[in-house]
């Protein structure tokens, strides 16, 4: 539950927070990327990241163009370069680019500093858009403090459990149509070596705040804790906090996969891929991998919801979605595109030109109707589906919150004490330290962050 009524940081430094350590051309204001301002006429510059159903997008734009007239430009950068671009162009409004990814996560704080344009009076206008078939939570995380929409999903993931249904077949195991984490504790530890080299459950161990700080806050919310109280008063050193993450790092010390303290996605992802676990608490987007044809898995794998312990659901909930900058010079034209790449008619295409798991799905009721996508994705998609719907970013735990997120918390500061935090986890996972001692540099480290927003 957010204060709406509390004052918010002033807007400088939210846009320096927000900007990370591109501190030189914000502070002078007169950054101007390559190219110079916005493409201006009948084309449109479109900044994203470049993973593989953007870079899909990309060479289905063409079509785009034959439809609308409209030429895209794109340029195409890795997670940690795109972010840094954007915050630069976005910070200073320097209008070379009209559209950029941006994740819920970073939507709502650009909205607060005024660097994005609202799209409720395109929505209003396009009837084919169809707001109303974009899914609850979706529209819900990329809307401002003033109640308007700043951006429009790409694609969406929640997180929930995956298992090895043959295995747990071979050991006379059934899994709870709801888990709770202490029963999958139990299960990790009953199916730990149920193969030759197979491990109970792969948990994110490596450090990173969308790494392991991820799943953890997840089970931190769960088991009753909180990054902040809605006084902005840090509760890293409370004793829901530690009980949850010793739960966690006990977990994955004494079940999980080997090297867990360099353990992220990916390598989870392989793990269970090859074999070597039989659970995995991640992502719903891994899914899709999971069950691709040549997935040495591929129907071998069951799917339940994100495990809890005090809550009634705890899947987190994120997004790439498209936002357009204020200062753009074609925002007519960029809502074109943003209505035609987050749209019905562009995953027709996808499932048309390129093949329905690779639709970018996980934002729309409508995929989850349609026959080819449902038939193509029959494993999961239901459950992923009723992840991201049941997922509550404004009320992810027991108590109110001063700031919306599941898996983060919607302050610019976030990045940078996350980061710090991840590290610390990570070396109790490792064994360098307890989680005691893990937690108490921890908490001190996020008091810094009280202190700038407590009474505002």
């Amino acid at each position: 539950m957010r204060t709406q009524s509390r004052r918010r940081p002033p807007r400088a430094t939210l846009a320096l927070a927000a900007a990370g350590t591109l501190l030189t051309p914000l502070l002078s204001g007169c950054w101007v990327g390559a190219g110079g301002a916005g493409a201006g006429g009948d084309s449109i510059n479109v900044l994203m990241v470049n993973n593989p159903q953007m870079t899909e997008l990309q060479k289905l734009a063409p079509r785009f163009t034959e439809e609308t007239g409209i030429k895209v430009n794109f340029t195409v950068l890795p997670e940690n370069d795109v972010r840094d671009k954007i915050s630069q162009d976005f910070a200073n409004q320097a209008g070379q680019y009209d559209v950029a990814t941006l994740s819920n996560y970073e939507i709502p704080i650009y909205a607060r500093n005024g660097w994005l344009h609202e799209m409720d009076s395109y929505v209003a206008k396009d009837q084919a858009y169809d707001e109303q078939d974009v899914l609850g939570p979706m529209r819900q995380s990329l809307t401002g403090d003033d109640g308007k929409l700043y951006g429009q999903p790409f694609y969406g993931e929640s997180s929930f459990l995956m298992y090895r249904k043959d295995v747990f077949a071979n050991a006379g195991l059934t899994m709870p149509a709801h888990p709770t984490w202490t029963q999958v504790a139990d299960l990790a530890a009953k199916v730990d070596g149920a193969e030759p080299g197979m491990k109970g459950i792969c948990l994110r161990g490596l450090p990173g705040w969308g790494e392991v700080m991820a799943p953890l806050t997840t089970v931190v919310n769960t088991f009753g804790g909180t990054w902040f109280d809605q006084n902005w008063k840090a509760r890293l050193d409370s004793p829901e906090w530690e009980k949850a993450t010793k739960f966690y790092v006990d977990l994955v010390r004494e079940h999980g996969e080997s090297g867990a303290p360099q353990s992220g996605f990916a390598e989870c992802l392989n793990n269970m891929t090859q074999g070597k676990v039989a659970m995995w608490y991640d992502a719903t987007s891994a899914a899709g991998s999971l069950e691709a044809d040549d997935s040495p898995v591929k129907g071998k794998v069951g799917y339940a919801p994100a495990p809890v312990e005090e809550t009634k659901s705890s899947g987190w909930l994120y997004t790439w979605a498209w936002g357009i900058q204020d200062a753009s010079h074609n925002p007519d034209k960029a809502w074109k595109f943003v209505s035609w790449a987050s749209g019905k008619q562009y995953e027709q295409l996808v499932g048309d030109q390129i093949g329905w798991s690779n639709v970018p799905a996980g934002k729309r009721a409508s995929t989850y109707t349609n026959p080819a996508y449902v038939k193509e994705a029959a494993a999961f998609q239901e459950m992923t589906k009723e992840a991201i719907e049941g997922a509550q970013p404004n009320d992810p735990g027991v108590q109110p919150r001063p700031a919306p997120g599941i898996q983060f918390v919607g302050i610019p500061e976030f990045t940078d004490l996350g980061t710090k935090v991840s590290q610390e986890i990570s070396a109790a996972i490792a064994g360098r330290q307890s989680v005691e001692s893990a937690l108490e540099k921890s908490q001190r480290l996020a008091e810094k962050i009280s202190e700038e927003y407590e009474g505002r």
